[in-house]
């Protein structure tokens, strides 16, 4: 039976990890798996919450789990990385890395299907859930790689164009089973002898980007992504980011944007990226003016993004090292 870890992080939000565990114990029965929490530096005494919490939970007696502290807070995919490079509880390394976010709750068949699918279709080294909202409606969380042709459709909001662009378009509405560019990362099923080659998450990233980053590294390698409609995971979203009450566009969004397009594809695609933006977004400006359509962006959004993007491009494109190895888990960067 192959082994899985799985691997929860928390940022202040203790209550919702403590939840999110609970369905994965059970999610875990009849697997050999074991579950690491991760508190990632959250600094409000989740850390100790959440033990007193598991310590005191009848659920959670006996369960194999470990509650660890990351150290310091390097984001989402550092976070992650944390908990990997723990092992399992004996040391040995795992077959499986299942990934699962705070906020996402999965059934108790969730990840079973997720193992299933892997086993059984070897070409794919990264499976991920279906994710319905707490109300039980379907959250997007296909998704095409991001190019310039979809930051020019993204950004000018005009039916017309999306039709035409409609093979660049970043979402991807898939109501089964199938091969995807990438996956929203908030439960992931990887493959470990695929991390093993194309390292795990790069820890650059600090929040965004990341997973796109690591499914365009695993199909660079000759490896799949897939959907798996049969894994189904209640997932509530942006609990520890409020992306959807953002007052600005945060630094961190707009140096993961920048990097996710200089490192793939080098710093001229990435300025060609943010002028297919920007002339995207100022048409749809002067439409929303003359329409009297609601503001869609945080307010500065374009401005931010130019001046981001221009100072960025004179700085040097960071490398990072993306081992699973404890020993070799150093950032690196460029000179």
């Amino acid at each position: 039976m192959p082994k899985v870890l799985v691997v929860t992080l928390n940022y202040r939000t203790p209550d919702m990890t403590v939840r999110a565990a609970e369905a994965s114990i059970r999610a875990m029965q009849g697997l050999e798996a074991e579950l690491v929490i991760v508190d990632n530096d959250s600094g409000d005494g989740s850390y100790e919450k959440i033990q007193r919490a598991i310590g005191a939970a009848d659920w959670a007696k006996d369960a194999p789990i470990r509650v660890i502290q990351a150290g310091h807070n390097g984001g989402f995919g550092a976070g992650n990385n944390v908990g990997m490079r723990a092992r399992m509880s004996d040391g040995s390394r795992p077959d499986y890395f299942y990934v699962q976010n705070s906020d996402a709750f999965p059934d108790d068949t969730a990840i079973a299907a997720l193992v299933n699918h892997l086993e059984s279709h070897p070409e794919a080294a990264i499976a991920g859930s279906c994710l319905r909202g707490e109300d039980g409606g379907a959250q997007l969380t296909t998704f095409r790689f991001p190019t310039v042709w979809s930051e020019f459709e993204g950004a000018i909001r005009l039916g017309l164009i999306t039709r035409l662009l409609r093979t660049k378009s970043v979402p991807l509405f898939v109501s089964e089973s199938q091969p995807v560019s990438w996956l929203a990362g908030a439960s992931v099923l990887m493959r470990r002898t695929a991390l093993d080659d194309v390292g795990a998450f790069d820890e650059t990233f600090f929040l965004y980007f990341e997973e796109t980053d690591l499914c365009l590294r695993a199909q660079n390698a000759g490896h799949q992504v897939h959907y798996v409609h049969e894994s189904q995971v209640i997932h509530i979203g942006s609990v520890s980011t409020g992306m959807g009450s953002w007052p600005r566009v945060p630094q961190y969004w707009l140096d993961s944007r920048w990097r996710y397009f200089a490192k793939n594809h080098g710093k001229a695609y990435a300025a060609t990226a943010t002028l297919m933006h920007v002339a995207g977004g100022l048409l749809w400006r002067i439409r929303r003016v003359l329409q009297g359509k609601s503001r869609a962006d945080p307010p500065y959004f374009l401005r931010d993004l130019i001046v981001h993007d221009v100072k960025a491009l004179l700085r040097p494109v960071a490398k990072t090292k993306m081992s699973l190895d404890p020993m070799n888990a150093q950032e690196v960067r460029a000179e």
